[in-house]
C-alpha cells in the first residue's frame, strides 16, 4: 500500500505538469510565434502523452500485482489430502512445493494419522476378510473369532510398519517421511522415480541418501511381529514374506501417489 502511493505521488505532480506544458505550448498565444514551431510542438505533446499514459499504467500494474513464481502455479502434480475423498495422502507433496523439514513430532503425527484414519479400520476389516476365506494363518480358525484374530493381527502389523518406517526409524536416520511429487515427464521415468523412492530418499536437509527408514523400518517391523503370531509363522522365511510384503505396497503407493494428481485432474476432472 505504501510503496503504490508513492508511485501515485511521484506520478500524479509528473502528469499535472506535463499537462500544463502541453496546455501552454498548444494554446494560442498572444505573442506571435512562427506557425512551423508551434505546430512541431503541439505533435511532440500528443505523443508523448500515450507514452506517459503508457508508463503510469505500467507503474500502477508492478506496485499492484504481486510476483508469482512458477512453483506456485497449478496444473500439474497437485496432491489432494485424501484420494477419492477416503485413502489417507497426508504425506504426498504437491510438485514445486518447498517445505520446512519435518520435525520429530511431525513424523509421529503422520504415523498416527495413517494408523488410526477411519479409513484404516475399514481397509483393515477387508484385508482381514480376504485372510480368513483363504484361511491364510489355519491357527486363527474361522467363524467370528477366527475373524477377530485376523482383524487384531493385521491392525498391529499395520501399525508396527507405519510407526517404525514413518517415525521411529526416519527420527534415528534423520530421514523425511514425505513423498515429493515429480508431476512431469514420461510415464516411465515418472514411475521410475516413484518406485526408487522405496531405496533412495530425502535426508532432513534435503540431501538424498539410501532409504535406511523404509529397508530397517519394515524389516524391524516383520521382526517384532514374531511375538504375537503362532509359532508355524515364526520361521524365517515367513518373517522375510512379511518384510518384503510391506516393502513393496509401500512402493506401489508410491507409484499410485505419482499418478493421482494426473488421475484427478484428467480422468476424473477435478482441479
Amino acid at each position: 500500500m505504501f510503496k503504490l502511493a508513492f508511485v501515485l505521488l511521484a506520478i500524479v505532480p509528473a502528469a499535472a505538469a506535463q499537462q500544463v506544458a502541453t496546455s501552454s505550448t498548444c494554446a494560442p498565444s498572444a505573442q506571435k510565434e512562427p506557425p512551423m514551431e508551434r505546430k512541431q510542438a503541439c505533435e511532440e505533446a500528443e505523443i508523448s502523452e500515450p507514452a506517459i499514459e503508457a508508463t503510469e499504467t505500467t507503474r500502477r500494474d508492478q506496485s499492484a500485482t504481486p510476483a508469482v513464481y512458477v512453483d506456485d502455479q497449478p496444473g500439474y502434480g497437485q496432491q489432494t489430502k485424501r484420494i477419492l475423498y477416503i485413502i489417507p495422502n497426508f504425506t504426498a507433496v504437491s510438485a514445486g512445493s518447498h517445505l520446512p523439514p519435518q520435525t520429530a513430532e511431525d513424523k509421529l503425527m503422520d504415523a498416527a494419522q495413517d494408523t488410526f484414519d477411519y479409513s484404516n479400520w475399514v481397509f483393515i476389516g477387508i484385508l482381514s476378510g480376504i485372510g480368513q476365506a483363504q484361511d491364510s494363518t489355519p491357527e486363527f480358525h474361522q467363524g467370528a473369532v477366527g475373524y477377530g484374530r485376523y482383524y487384531w493381527h493385521a491392525f498391529v502389523d499395520q501399525a508396527d510398519e507405519n510407526y517404525f518406517v514413518e517415525s521411529f526409524m526416519p527420527i534415528v536416520f534423520r530421514q523425511d517421511t514425505r513423498y515429493y511429487t515429480l508431476g512431469r515427464g514420461r510415464f516411465l521415468h515418472r514411475a521410475f522415480y516413484a518406485f526408487s523412492r522405496g531405496i533412495v530418499t530425502r535426508s532432513n536437509s534435503g540431501r538424498p541418501e539410501p532409504n535406511y527408514s523404509e529397508v530397517v523400518g519394515a524389516g524391524a517391523s516383520a521382526g517384532i511381529s514374531n511375538l504375537y503370531y503362532p509359532d508355524a509363522e515364526r520361521t524365517w522365511t515367513k518373517t522375510g514374506q512379511r518384510w518384503v510384503t510391506s516393502v513393496g505396497l509401500d512402493l506401489m503407493t508410491s507409484v499410485f501417489k505419482e499418478f493421482w494428481p494426473d488421475i484427478n485432474r484428467k480422468i476424473l476432472r477435478r482441479k
